[in-house]
């Protein structure tokens, strides 16, 4: 008595294994008919069980169409039978995606994030006057926290207008000014305040009231 055993290795390979062996053959099966009527309603048909099989794609938009597609890939691009959607090619699915783009720091300074480079970026559009004058030493005060949060107590002034002439391309030079910005002890309790909690913490042990009774 012997026994005909089919093994995985020497079937032909699955193009999609989430839908099975059968819905594969039923594929196959459906490229295998003479009229195209009948490739038609067995692609109908077909798309039908996989709808079934998939119950998650009914959530997704088009789902049909989806459906479509995967029945041609699984066809492998030979099935001639009419679809309700544009039919698939070769081309379109082995296309390899566009390259993105490594995000650009605007310079050395990355302790500053790229929100001050923005920051800059908009101060640098604006007219020359009072208000700009104001945005500059915002964004200097600003910076200046940065530094602080960047695992430093202090930091002098010259170092953060040093800075800021570098990042605007040499624009805002404040390099010479009479202006002090904000001290650094008075940024770094702002910082404190804002959820770093310095102070030592003021639980107590609760006492143990049944300490020396009798246990029966």
């Amino acid at each position: 008595m012997t026994f005909d055993l089919e093994y995985n290795s020497a079937r032909t390979l699955m193009i999609i294994p989430e839908y099975g062996r059968h819905v594969q053959k039923l594929v196959d099966h459906c490229l295998a008919l003479e009229t195209k009527e009948e490739r038609n309603e067995m692609a109908l048909a077909i798309v039908d069980v996989m709808g079934n099989l998939q119950p998650h794609l009914r959530d997704v938009p088009d789902f049909k169409h989806k459906l479509w597609d995967q029945l041609y890939i699984m066809s492998d691009f030979k099935l001639d039978a009419d679809s309700p959607y544009p039919i698939p090619s070769r081309e379109e699915l082995q296309e390899k995606p566009e390259r993105l783009p490594y995000p650009k720091y605007a310079s050395k300074y990355r302790y500053y994030g790229n929100n001050i480079q923005t920051m800059i970026d908009v101060a640098l559009s604006w007219e020359e006057g009072d208000k700009r004058e104001a945005l500059v030493f915002t964004i200097a005060n600003h910076m200046k926290k940065c530094y602080l949060n960047w695992n430093k107590d202090t930091v002098d002034d010259a170092v953060i207008f040093k800075h800021l002439y570098d990042l605007s391309n040499g624009e805002f030079d404040l390099r010479d000014s009479d202006e002090d910005l904000s001290e650094s002890k008075n940024l770094l309790k702002k910082r404190n305040s804002q959820g770093q909690n310095t102070s030592k913490s003021t639980y107590k042990k609760p006492h143990n009231n049944n300490k020396g009774r009798k246990r029966y």
